[in-house]
């Protein structure tokens, strides 16, 4: 969520504190190695800020001044404990620097390095997804809990209890605040991405509630993939996330109607998609395919998917093809029910036809209303409307988000009038 410009020094602590809250924590959380106290030490910083601005004015660099404020309240915290020796040679940090931190940050690099190592510790695998989300959008988006409770429509104690777990976790653990390197790297990466394209995909399409769009936590996610791609240049699966939220963000405003009713990509006006951030998703794209050493990874081929919806004339059969080829990298019954949609738009409804009621029998898609949704899809452009009518019932029976519902439902009278 982007912050709004503030009147007053109060205003501007709030309005900085809002933007720099996951440098700051970063910075302190590579001298404490524990994201808990670092939160703390972050919010101390803020209050001393609350104290200090109304009385001194706002300073000319407000985030170092936070950062320095917590580093050195960090830096005292270290001293007093028993450990300070080894924690000091830990952090390369001499007597002289520990006693006064330096106004401005030694050096931007280094806090990007410990923004780095922020993103991966809150997204460990050691927790799970929900934990690693909610992490995530605290330290990460900067976002309250309440607001987290608000986004995902849960109370906020359960969101509260969470991101506590999630500390004391990565405490138990002993989870090392660093980059890892080789194979560790990439597997971690991949949690990584997954936590930024679920935040997305709960903006994109809500699983419940009366909205189906949160644009607030679409803003969110591709800001963090944005911070990502600069973070680490050379990942193509890192620009490939980037080119995939920047693509679909593109039609925000053409998927709702006048009444926030949800309205599909075949009858979207593209003239409402948004070209700047089209344009910004062919270059995330472009860097991708740039640093590449191997075969596209899957949230490239997304990404290249979401770039042939993107032109003006869909290419449906290169479609097909690469959720062939996403299928082979990463199989998923949900791939291969996006393959069989791409398949009816280029072959017809009657090629497509098998491979959904093939799907029907997979565990994993039991309880998923798009299985039911698209099976009446193809059902209905074959004219067989009364069972495509049940099939929208069904599915309308099984989706969490009230919109969307209300959408299958009708798409069931219209089958069955």
């Amino acid at each position: 969520m982007t912050p709004q410009p503030a009147a007053g020094p109060d205003g501007a602590v709030e309005t900085v504190f809002r933007m720099e809250f996951p440098r700051v924590v970063a910075a302190v959380a590579r001298i404490v190695r524990d994201v808990g106290i670092a939160e703390e030490l972050a919010q101390d910083a803020l209050v001393a800020a609350l104290e200090r601005w109304p009385e001194d004015g706002v300073p000319d660099n407000p985030g170092a001044w936070l950062t320095a404020t917590a580093r050195h309240r960090a830096v005292d915290l270290v001293r007093r404990r028993e450990t300070y020796a080894r924690k000091l040679a830990e952090i390369g940090r001499d007597q002289a620097t520990a006693t006064a931190p330096p106004e401005e940050p030694a050096d931007p690099d280094d806090i990007d390095d410990d923004l780095l190592r922020l993103v991966f510790t809150a997204c460990h695998p050691v927790l799970s997804a929900e934990a690693r989300t909610a992490l995530t959008l605290r330290l990460l988006g900067g976002l309250t809990t309440a607001e987290i409770a608000r986004a995902f429509l849960v109370p906020e104690a359960t969101v509260a209890q969470r991101i506590v777990r999630a500390k004391r976790t990565l405490a138990r653990k002993n989870v090392a605040f660093e980059v890892p390197h080789g194979p560790d790297r990439e597997a971690r990466l991949g949690s990584v991405l997954d936590v930024i394209y679920l935040i997305f995909n709960e903006g994109y399409a809500a699983t419940a509630g009366d909205d189906w769009l949160r644009p607030a936590l679409c803003e969110d996610a591709l800001r963090l993939a944005r911070v990502l791609s600069g973070l680490m240049p050379k990942e193509p699966e890192v620009h490939g996330l980037t080119a995939l939220l920047e693509f679909q963000a593109s039609r925000t405003a053409a998927r709702t109607g006048p009444d926030g009713e949800p309205v599909l990509l075949a009858d979207q006006n593209r003239a409402r998609w948004n070209r700047m951030l089209i344009v910004r998703g062919a270059t995330a794209l472009a860097r991708a395919d740039a640093v590449a050493s191997g075969p596209p990874g899957p949230y490239v081929l997304q990404a290249a998917i979401a770039a042939c919806h993107a032109r003006a004339k869909t290419d449906w059969h290169r479609i097909a093809a690469l959720y062939g080829l996403l299928a082979a990298r990463t199989p998923s019954p949900v791939v291969e029910l996006n393959r069989a949609v791409a398949v009816s738009m280029a072959d017809g409804p009657e090629a497509a036809l098998p491979l959904v009621d093939a799907l029907s029998t997979e565990p994993a898609l039991r309880d998923y209303h798009l299985l039911p949704s698209v099976r009446g899809d193809l059902l209905s452009r074959l004219g067989r409307t009364e069972e495509a009518r049940e099939e929208f019932i069904r599915a309308a029976d099984l989706a969490g988000n009230a919109r969307e519902r209300e959408m299958l439902r009708r798409r069931a009278e219209r089958a069955g009038g």
